[in-house]
């Protein structure tokens, strides 16, 4: 691979093809399912779908075809296949997805999160780093080996439409698919992040999940607090007794139930890290300036904390009426919806059932509590890579992150699908990177791209590719 000739191709196809099409799908109002209840019928995903197969065409990859698989009532799978040259039998599987979180209040004045803005480096706008911008490098990284000539594996590019709400029928639309996406001797996962943009980085670990809501009723009514206010329990303090079972209300750490053993390689990796980025690992997000983050004095447990223990969210309420039309009323109920981020081996199903009877059993006053809305995915660590393999990433990320090494870290997010692939192929080997990184804020807020990492990304992804298809030899 000719560098100088990579640094050309895609620098001249960047301003007006790359940066312009991510622009354009910022723009596109596609929330995933579970924000959208007329998702199936409004056209929004189709219309992002179309904005990046336009931008896909304006390529002219050779060999390239497309397929959408849909089965009645699901969200799509859009599968594009570029075959491979004569001769080489590697299959390439890239992966990632088109559906968005919901906006979210707090944008900074002048952002938006469908009104893309440039501000230095950054991007801003909902579904630019998280995860529009796969589509966008995996097709110029591809392009880019055309038009040097070298050897290219078969690839095959999965954008799922439904990754952000818990990838519901993924599996179901794998198994449909998996003829034309053909065994993956390799996956790259595009959905991940960057610990900081100096240099490339890979994912070691990611945390699994369960979501549930809990729903807490006591009277069939709201009564006049000076009425009942004795009488009748409150039933937010009934949920915040059941969210003292499970995790420490003064120190956040969630019960032993659901912990696992942390192995030595992670500690390593926590202490590695910690001596690395020092106080950086907090404060590259903002907080106010009063504020103490968690185990701020012992880094390697923050890091952790964030990649192999579980952590508590409630990322959701009802019940509540906004304060400005709350009046002196003991309500009839409320429901928060909870997100517990589980250690990278934990089983999703177990730690769910464990959840819900701790939330149902034993409920103070004897309180109505309803479980919805179950979901469990499983974390994944990375296997140990090839010599070669590692070289070739080394390699990658030297060239074009002036020849500064690559790095592994673990996420404290999760992306199920990337176990549930090796289980279903045992021989795939998993790689997954991505532009989650400082700023970028993906479901919150403010969400941007930093594009010079995109860029590079983009280019060591392109050389990464030929190093696979070259291995055949």
């Amino acid at each position: 691979m000719d560098k100088a000739a990579t640094d050309r191709n895609i620098d001249e196809r960047w301003d007006d093809w790359y940066v312009k099409g991510l622009c354009d799908f910022i723009r596109v109002p596609n929330l995933s399912p579970n924000y959208d209840a007329e998702f199936l019928t409004n056209g929004k995903i189709e219309q992002a779908m179309e904005v990046v197969d336009n931008y896909i065409n304006q390529l002219q990859i050779e060999g390239i075809s497309k397929r959408v698989f849909q089965p009645a009532g699901s969200a799509p799978l859009v599968v594009y296949v570029i075959e491979g040259t004569q001769g080489c039998t590697t299959n390439v599987m890239l992966y990632g997805h088109l559906d968005k979180q919901p906006w979210m209040d707090g944008w900074d004045e002048g952002l938006s999160p469908t009104e893309p803005v440039f501000r230095g480096e950054y991007l801003y706008g909902r579904g630019g780093a998280d995860d529009g911008y796969s589509a966008f490098s995996c097709t110029l990284a591809i392009k880019n080996l055309q038009l040097q000539g070298v050897k290219l594996p078969r690839c095959a590019l999965v954008l799922e439409t439904e990754e952000e709400s818990g990838s519901a029928n993924l599996l179901q639309l794998v198994d449909l698919a998996k003829d034309f996406i053909g065994k993956p001797d390799y996956c790259f996962c595009m959905d991940s992040g960057a610990f900081d943009y100096n240099q490339l980085w890979l994912t070691s670990s990611l945390r699994g999940i369960t979501i549930v809501e809990l729903k807490v009723e006591f009277g069939k009514s709201g009564y006049h607090s000076g009425e009942v206010g004795g009488i009748i329990p409150e039933t937010f303090r009934i949920v915040r007794a059941l969210l003292d079972r499970i995790d420490d209300p003064q120190t956040g750490r969630v019960c032993e139930d659901f912990h696992v053993e942390i192995p030595q390689w992670a500690r390593d990796e926590a202490q590695f890290m910690a001596n690395l980025s020092g106080h950086a690992m907090h404060k590259k997000y903002e907080y106010h300036e009063q504020c103490v983050p968690m185990e701020h004095e012992n880094l390697s447990e923050m890091y952790l904390n964030n990649t192999w223990r579980p952590n508590l969210s409630i990322t959701g309420a009802a019940g509540l009426p906004d304060t400005a039309i709350a009046g002196n009323v003991v309500r009839a109920s409320t429901t928060v919806k909870l997100s517990l981020r589980l250690p990278p081996t934990s089983n999703p199903k177990e730690a769910e059932a464990k959840l819900i009877e701790k939330l149902t059993t034993n409920v103070p006053y004897n309180a109505k509590v309803t479980i919805k809305g179950g979901h469990a995915g499983q974390g994944w660590c990375m296997k140990e890579a090839a010599p070669w393999l590692m070289s070739a990433i080394k390699k990658s990320g030297y060239d074009f992150f002036d020849g500064k090494d690559t790095g592994t870290y673990g996420m404290g997010g999760s992306i199920p699908i990337l176990s549930e692939l090796e289980r279903m192929n045992a021989d795939t080997i998993v790689v997954a990177m991505g532009l989650i990184g400082p700023k970028a804020n993906a479901h919150a807020p403010n969400e941007c791209i930093n594009l010079d990492y995109a860029k590079k990304l983009t280019k060591a992804l392109s050389h990464l590719i030929a190093e696979v298809a070259a291995k055949q030899d």
